[in-house]
């Protein structure tokens, strides 16, 4: 973004109607510290993403004559006078956030909902909002525009019809219908990614798991599946979407279920019959990867890419959001370096929160595990929580670096280093001319 131009704040009324606010400009939040935004951490909010407001807390916004950040819980006096809320962008996936919305979160009287958080302002000179944000991946495959419930549910009934007793199919039914998962709907399209729920346990007990939360402060965002679907039924699933969809990919680890690790005797068996069936598509591993053993299983059964979740490489950090049971973070990385030595394609599916993920001791640790181990692929995946919530659980203090500043600074150390945002297709892992030559034991 060019420097010269003018971002106003965006505010909203009581009633959520969305203003931009004539004596503010916009500020974001690192952490829980306002600031303005760098030019490098705004782009124009991208098409199809969402605002929201954050009810019931005031906005903060820049000071135009000192560059101070400033509370206003009230409308200027023209528009009534009335409380004031933040207002929140929603973004598309794709995108990484690099700024929380700037609010007076210390007067937030709910906790929020699992939703990612972001600052958004008002462009004066091009007449649109702009988002703290940046690209990280040149995928369109999961653009709103593609997923159109109008072409979706006959789809989804046809399966189900050739499928009656198939649970699985049933179970992705509801989450392409009633949660408009894209990746559901991927399946019954027969296209991309399409994924393959497993596991109804977990032995994380995530802050901001989506699928079950132990009280309802913040309500998980889907119903978690709550059956070990069979190997036939598996297959029934993957197969013909191995064989059939334009860049296939079928996915363990999803949204709606605990980890897949827990089900490796099933997915290795089930592995071992799709591919006896089919050498088309690419099969991908999504998992917290807390038993290293099983990473050596899967590989030998056919699995191709890994994409292991944390929020921080750092332990303390790791375990205040994870909350392990029964593994340990060392556990983790010995699984990313099992995964490497089998030969598969390494992503950490990172999640990544402004204060948190770019703080220079958090930096320093993702380097060590590059540097050691190896990676492919890190995700930067926004993490959806409320900000306050996170925050006081990692118990940080202070500010980053900045999002945009440590991808820079990782990728002049690792040139080979790629970041995204989605899983890859076998015959997309590395781009041409990509050599790699990460360390093996």
């Amino acid at each position: 973004m060019q420097k010269n131009k003018t971002i106003l704040a965006v505010v909203a009324d009581e009633q959520g109607e969305v203003f931009e606010h004539p004596d503010l400009l916009l500020a974001g939040m690192n952490g829980m510290t306002a600031r303005a935004p760098r030019p490098d951490e705004l782009i124009p909010l991208p098409e199809g993403s969402r605002l929201f407001t954050i009810p019931g807390t005031p906005p903060i916004g820049l000071d135009p004559a000192t560059g101070k950040p400033v509370t206003h819980d009230r409308l200027p006096k023209s528009w009534g006078g009335g409380r004031a809320q933040a207002v929140s962008a929603f973004l598309n996936p794709g995108y990484t956030r690099t700024l929380l919305p700037a609010a007076a979160w210390q007067q937030k009287a709910q906790t929020l909902p699992l939703w990612s958080y972001t600052s958004v302002g008002w462009c004066v000179e091009e007449e649109r909002f702009y988002a703290a944000a940046m690209r990280v991946d040149r995928n369109l495959q999961w653009q709103p525009d593609y997923f159109d419930d109008r072409e979706i549910e006959p789809k989804v009934r046809e399966i189900l019809r050739e499928y009656p007793d198939n649970r699985l199919f049933e179970q992705l039914s509801r989450c392409a219908l009633d949660y408009h998962c894209f990746a559901a709907k991927n399946l019954f399209y027969r296209r991309w990614e399409a994924p393959l729920p497993t596991s109804p346990t977990c032995n994380s007990r995530c802050l901001g798991c989506i699928s079950l939360q132990e009280s309802e402060c913040c309500p998980a965002s889907q119903e978690r599946l709550n059956f070990v679907p069979t190997v036939e039924e598996l297959c029934q699933v993957a197969v013909p979407h191995l064989q059939q969809a334009e860049n296939a990919i079928v996915s363990f680890g999803q949204g709606c279920e605990g980890d897949p690790i827990l089900q490796t005797d099933t997915i290795c068996d089930a592995v071992r019959q799709m591919r006896r069936q089919t050498e088309r598509g690419t099969i991908n591993f999504n998992s917290n990867a807390s038993i290293p053993d099983a990473i050596d299983r899967l590989a030998e059964a056919g699995v191709e890419s890994i994409r292991v979740s944390l929020n921080s490489v750092r332990e303390e950090t790791y375990n205040a959001y994870y909350r392990p049971v029964g593994y340990r973070f060392a556990d983790v990385t010995e699984s990313v370096r099992r995964a490497r030595n089998n030969g598969l394609y390494t992503m950490l599916n990172y999640l990544v929160f402004p204060g948190v993920t770019d703080q220079q001791e958090e930096v320093d640790a993702l380097s060590d595990l590059i540097d050691s181990i190896g990676i492919d692929m890190i995700q930067m995946r926004n993490l959806s929580i409320d900000p306050v919530m996170y925050w006081q659980a990692m118990q940080e203090q202070g500010e980053g670096i900045g999002l945009k500043t440590m991808l820079d600074r990782l990728k002049a150390r690792f040139p080979k280093l790629q970041y995204g945002y989605f899983n890859r297709t076998r015959e997309n892992f590395y781009p041409d001319g990509y050599e790699t030559d990460w360390p093996k034991d």
